[in-house]
């Protein structure tokens, strides 16, 4: 039996544990309930298994019957503080969902422990299995790291890879994936603006730092364009302002928060300087203060080359040339499995998880309250990480 036909097999268990997970969504590191499950998925099987004791992560490990080398998978956990609208399984916490599909990626995962279990025999190395918390913004990957996980088996591995699905842009069991960066460095801007309060009708008794706060987010725009090479780009995103208490009242300060993604390590570092240096002159020119903390995230996250080949011809051979599509450029998305990637030779890749019944190019994307992501795709999620680990121990 092929290891697609054995996920094929597994396909009703793996719908019930990502069920399970989507309707208790849990945040950031501390996971108890989805480390729970997890722990369940994988008791019986073969593994050395050991939980993280700063987050909530599960890292098993498979020995296969001869020597070899030892290959990672990995799968985030982690939901969002997202209220959950529409149809389909339902979170049971509100203002919390499993937005991006994260409950997707660890039943897969999962069931890709159970098909490598049942090929133990004829394994040549190991397979490090990272079930991951904190990926949104909590930077877990890194922590994991720290805490060891790339010599859970006893020596570092040769390749590591995980899995991405999207609820939107690609048609329902399409792989994408390219060599080279693959999702954008992630960084986040913090500014206040200080100024003095006073009354609505005598700002020139005043110093108001809203006007200032309004104009540095517009020159943010303009300053990317003008500084920044168009063929290395940035994207500059303002996602929350908040200052004031009452419409005539001039506040003291007023302060706002954004994103900063970009594609290169070049780029990446212009930006930073680029904007601190605005920020600052345009505070100074309404001789106000300003508290900027530019905090640099997640690293671009770039795909070994040969990695990503094999990703793709393993695409190609077990489910057919039209599921396997070569990514023109990055996705503007960011990922902390970029730290794995800084460490071993990584292939990280895209699955089209949009319902056959929408479509992918109207369909509400990740993070959205709306986005719907289809059971379909989990059996075949699950057989790609088996695959992509026997055919690398085999290489």
């Amino acid at each position: 039996m092929t290891l697609r036909d054995a996920a094929a097999d597994l396909q009703d268990e793996l719908v019930r544990l990502r069920h399970e997970l989507h309707r208790e969504p849990e945040l950031g590191l501390d996971l108890p309930r989805t480390q729970e499950k997890v722990l369940a998925g994988l008791d019986g099987l073969p593994l050395q298994v050991r939980t993280g004791e700063r987050l909530r992560s599960v890292t098993a490990v498979l020995r296969g019957a001869t020597e070899g080398p030892t290959v990672l998978l990995r799968a985030d956990m982690d939901a969002l503080p997202v209220a959950e609208r529409g149809d389909g399984p339902v979170s049971r916490f509100d203002g919390r969902m499993h937005a991006c599909g994260h409950d997707l990626h660890t039943a897969m995962l999962t069931g890709a422990a159970r098909l490598l279990t049942d090929r133990r025999d004829s394994l040549a190395g190991n397979v490090v299995f990272m079930f991951q918390p904190g990926e949104e913004g909590a930077g877990g990957a890194r922590i994991m790291l720290e805490d060891g996980v790339l010599d859970a088996a006893g020596e570092r591995p040769v390749a590591a890879y995980a899995l991405h699905v999207v609820s939107s842009l690609l048609p329902q069991g399409m792989f994408v994936s390219r060599g080279g960066p693959i999702m954008a460095a992630a960084d986040r801007l913090r500014v206040t603006v200080r100024g003095a309060g006073g009354h609505g009708s005598s700002p020139h008794l005043a110093r108001d730092p809203i006007p200032a706060a309004c104009e540095m987010v517009l020159a943010l725009q303009t300053m990317v364009t003008r500084r920044i090479d168009a063929f290395d780009p940035v994207i500059v995103t303002i996602g929350r302002i908040q200052g004031g208490t009452a419409d005539n009242v001039i506040p003291d300060e007023v302060s706002f928060e954004g994103t900063v993604r970009s594609f290169s390590a070049a780029s990446q570092g212009r930006v930073k300087d680029a904007a601190v240096e605005l920020l600052r002159g345009i505070a100074s020119g309404h001789g106000l203060d300003v508290d900027v903390d530019y905090l640099v995230d997640y690293p671009l996250t770039v795909n070994d080359d040969a990695e990503a080949e094999l990703v793709g011809r393993t695409v190609r051979e077990v489910y057919g040339e039209e599921r396997y599509r070569v990514s023109p450029r990055a996705f503007a998305g960011s990922e902390d499995f970029s730290f794995v990637g800084n460490e071993i030779p990584s292939a990280f890749v895209a699955l089209g998880a949009c319902p056959t019944d929408r479509d992918p190019a109207a369909a509400a994307y990740n993070h959205s309250a709306e986005a719907r992501f289809d059971d379909a795709v989990l059996a075949d999620g699950a057989a790609l990480y088996a695959e992509l680990a026997v055919r690398r121990l085999s290489a």
